[in-house]
């Protein structure tokens, strides 16, 4: 057999550690995740859902078939969903759920919408989004090629978290960073920030520059309790979710490894006696596409805040280049502060 290049065997290594991260992702995802986070979501995305008679819905990052099983149970027998997900683990735990249920207007594709949908212009009559926009490089552009392949009249609706969310935890990373001079760091973090996550006016933004017309934002809050750091971190909505761009932002090495203890000491003092509450500002946007469409937007046609948003993730990479996955230092069982913070 012969020897791959270091690149190749790189590359290999790369596809099987995302393969084995998806696949436990998809067996905790149900009991772990959804309970907690996307079934908040969902139940917002499925306010006043109504399919018609002979209905096509599209289901964008449907994961492992949450909402989509609570949307074949309000579709009629002559309505069709198609589900697309880029994780075929994923996939084959929403395959499932179906063929429990007996449906036969269902149909799953193991696809990405990145850069755009495969489908043709003007095929589904609804596109739902549960928690998938946000990990769009490009939400803007995404909302602009759901409604490319809503008929006109149809409806375009997805879930998103807002900004505002995990503001408690960002708010003692910045006054770790303020603390201990990382400025640099802390530029960083603040333009994170600011770009992860969108207002209700940029999200009235997005859903105008698609096109869509009878727009509205709905927002409901809520609370997560963490017993401690310790679990706040090891839960999996946080380890599969975005503690890699919190490492990323903390830089590399030690000094990443020395700016989590200070958080995780932190939390601990401020939280001592009492849970650790995270808020969590959850959003649903929807539009319809107008009877008589207007010409197709250009997705090209960014603003400079969409172009920085689309490159500034592939700039932290770069900049910033750790495992994400790399263990922290201070969750280690039975570790102590390193001599050198004390």
């Amino acid at each position: 057999m012969p020897r791959l290049a270091p690149r190749d065997r790189l590359a290999n290594r790369m596809a099987r550690k995302r393969s084995h991260k998806m696949e436990k992702l998809a067996r905790i995802y149900d009991t772990e995740i959804l309970p907690v986070w996307s079934h908040r979501f969902g139940r917002m995305l499925l306010r006043e859902l109504d399919v018609e008679s002979g209905a096509q819905v599209l289901d964008v990052a449907c994961g492992t078939g949450y909402p989509s099983t609570e949307i074949v149970r309000r579709m009629p027998k002559d309505s069709r969903l198609i589900a697309i997900d880029d994780s075929a683990a994923m996939l084959d735990v929403a395959r499932t759920k179906i063929e429990e249920m007996g449906a036969r207007n269902v149909f799953f594709r193991s696809e990405s919408a990145v850069p755009k949908l495969s489908f043709a212009d003007d095929v589904y009559d609804m596109v739902v989004c549960n928690l998938g926009l946000s990990d769009f490089a490009d939400p803007q552009s995404a909302l602009i090629d759901f409604a490319r392949v809503t008929r006109p009249g149809g409806e375009v609706r997805c879930t998103l978290p807002l900004a505002g969310t995990f503001q408690e935890f960002l708010d003692i990373y910045q006054e770790v960073l303020t603390k201990h001079d990382k400025h640099e760091t802390l530029a960083t973090l603040q333009k994170h920030v600011e770009l992860a996550l969108p207002d209700v006016d940029q999200c009235y933004q997005w859903l105008e520059n698609a096109g869509l017309e009878d727009v509205t934002v709905e927002i409901d809050e809520f609370a997560m309790l963490f017993k401690s750091s310790r679990e706040f971190f090891f839960a999996p909505l946080i380890e599969f979710g975005p503690i890699a761009d919190w490492k990323r932002i903390a830089g590399k090495g030690q000094e990443m490894q020395d700016i989590f203890w200070y958080i995780k000491e932190a939390i601990d003092a401020y939280y001592s006696g009492r849970a650790f509450e995270v808020t969590v500002k959850a959003g649903l946007i929807r539009g319809r596409v107008p009877l008589q469409a207007p010409p197709k937007a250009d997705t090209e046609e960014l603003t400079t805040l969409d172009i920085v948003k689309r490159e500034n993730p592939a700039l932290v990479r770069q900049a910033l280049k750790i495992d994400d996955d790399a263990q922290l230092d201070a969750f280690i069982e039975g570790s102590a502060r390193p001599d050198h913070l004390k």
